[in-house]
């Protein structure tokens, strides 16, 4: 068993204003994701201010999204006795389904404002998203939430919270996982020309399986448990973005087989 490293959650604190490491994970990733969508502007052929616009949008599009999702697939019998719990953000609570939601609409919104093709906007958007999820985890990691399951692997953790039980560290596994690993294939895919729509494609299958696959190691929420079939929610929410990252794929390749015929 390793050894949790309590770091306190607030970085450092300006007066009366505390600045969390969450909060910075979030915004190093925003910073991350301009620099790299900066140096691959020209392929869309994006100004750096339209860059710096699409970071705003897709930002945007998180925090609202990741908001909403949060509180209407984790908590929706939260929202009907009290809606104006959505407001108060700073209790917490974000949701990646929701987040991805948020962003599709908002890459959506800019891509009509700026007449560009959506699929290749999601597709330039794609390898860009990873490692902000990878250092959300992160953050996680650091508050001490979204633990494991409890296990007898060496590395487990006794989270502050969880119990006396040594845990997975699951946060980990998704910053390993959804973070880095996903961002090095769909980067390396995206360095060629591919049909539009399927680095979107890969993206929702990537992220979908390897969320499906660490939920076995995470503790499922209290208050929902295991739903169907013994899934959580989040395990249920990843089913569809891998059927529909599946269809997305094989309809990209089939539309460049069709113009190369």
């Amino acid at each position: 068993m390793l050894n949790y490293p309590e770091i306190d959650p607030v970085a450092f604190s300006l007066g009366p204003v505390q600045v969390h490491w969450y909060g910075l994970t979030y915004l190093v990733g925003i910073g991350m994701a301009w620099w790299l969508a900066r140096q691959r502007a020209d392929r869309l052929g994006l100004s750096k201010d339209q860059v710096s616009d699409l970071i705003f949008y897709a930002a945007v599009g998180v925090i609202l999204g990741g908001r909403l999702g949060y509180a209407f697939f984790y908590h929706f019998d939260r929202v009907l006795a009290d809606p104006l719990w959505l407001l108060r953000v700073w209790e917490g609570g974000m949701a990646f389904h929701g987040g991805f939601l948020g962003v599709a609409v908002a890459l959506l919104v800019f891509a009509r404002k700026h007449r560009l093709p959506w699929l290749q906007l999601g597709d330039f958007v794609a390898p860009l998203t990873p490692l902000g999820l990878g250092l959300g985890r992160l953050g996680n990691f650091i508050n001490g939430e979204l633990w494991g399951r409890v296990s007898e692997v060496p590395w487990a953790m006794v989270f502050p919270g969880g119990g006396p039980d040594p845990r997975h560290p699951s946060q980990l596994y998704q910053f390993a996982l959804e973070g880095v690993l996903l961002f090095l294939v769909l980067w390396l895919f995206s360095r060629q020309p591919r049909p539009a729509g399927s680095v979107a494609g890969l993206f929702l299958i990537g992220y979908g399986i390897l969320r499906f696959l660490v939920e076995f190691t995470r503790e499922p929420d209290a208050h929902l448990g295991l739903l169907l079939g013994g899934l959580s929610m989040g395990q249920i929410l990843s089913l569809p973005m891998v059927a529909v990252g599946v269809a997305l794929m094989v309809w990209a390749y089939r539309g460049q087989n069709k113009k190369q015929a």
